[in-house]
């Protein structure tokens, strides 16, 4: 520990759950972090950050309107920057190569005590600020160019990436989101089916405002009575799926029906 902490600190996420369960943690390490306070949303985060300037932010990258790397360059000041993330390998090389530490969604009490140990590091960096530009520019142009191939899921003490090419479904509970693959096996995960729904590919629909599917995988489509389809996934269970009534016409237009 150095003489400058507590270190003041924000956390930016445009998820309620997100955001208490971040805070949880911070909390956790009262001789690191001094929680000053929390934004939902970019624009929110740029003018709480340059009005309290804090010493550090916990920054998501994927936010409506203003992703986390546009609230970085709406700054008036650089603050330590720790990202989070539910980005694919691409990212997460680039964050590492470049000094600025993530944490990848969801969030372990494992990982985040890793974070902490290397704040040292970050706060005093020389070279930090145009390591930061550099990041920036990069993940911008790679962002519009490519899209995600895999997704970060906790199992156990570890986080692994899954190919959504091998999701057959997204169905979101109260409080969490199961993705299911093709092969029947199942993923909880952290977060809302409408941000994930942001960030998937082309090829996954929402078709209930509880499910997400992989269209690549649509094996067969009924109609069923009141303006809805039962969809058949070609995966290992034939998975059925009732479409929502409000999704009726995207799922009509989907199929040229």
């Amino acid at each position: 520990m150095n003489t400058k902490r507590p270190f003041t600190t924000l956390v930016v996420d445009d998820e309620e759950l997100a955001r208490l369960r971040l805070q949880s943690l911070i909390r956790d390490y009262p001789e690191t972090f001094e929680l000053v306070g929390e934004a939902k949303n970019g624009e929110e985060a740029i003018e709480k950050l340059n009005r309290m300037r804090p010493a550090l932010v916990f920054l998501d990258i994927h936010m409506p309107a203003i992703n986390g790397f546009d609230v970085l360059k709406g700054l008036e000041y650089t603050p330590t920057v720790i990202f989070c993330t539910a980005f694919d390998e691409f990212a997460l090389k680039a964050f590492e190569t470049h000094c600025v530490d993530y944490l990848v969604k969801p969030l372990t009490k494992e990982r985040f005590a890793r974070t902490v140990e290397k704040i040292d590091q970050l706060v005093g960096e020389t070279g930090t600020t145009t390591n930061l530009n550099k990041l920036i520019e990069q993940f911008n142009q790679e962002y519009r160019k490519h899209e995600a191939t895999s997704i970060p899921v906790k199992v156990g003490d570890r986080v692994v990436f899954v190919r959504l090419d091998e999701a057959s479904y997204f169905q979101a509970d109260e409080k969490y989101v199961t993705m299911v693959t093709k092969h029947a096996k199942s993923y909880i995960m952290d977060g809302s089916l409408k941000k994930l729904e942001e960030k998937l590919p082309a090829y996954f629909m929402r078709v209930h405002k509880s499910y997400l599917l992989n269209k690549n995988l649509l094996k067969e489509a009924k109609k069923h009575f009141n303006n809805r389809f039962v969809l058949v996934l070609d995966d290992y269970s034939q998975t059925k799926i009732l479409s929502g009534r409000s999704y009726y016409q995207a799922i009509r237009e989907m199929l040229d029906y």
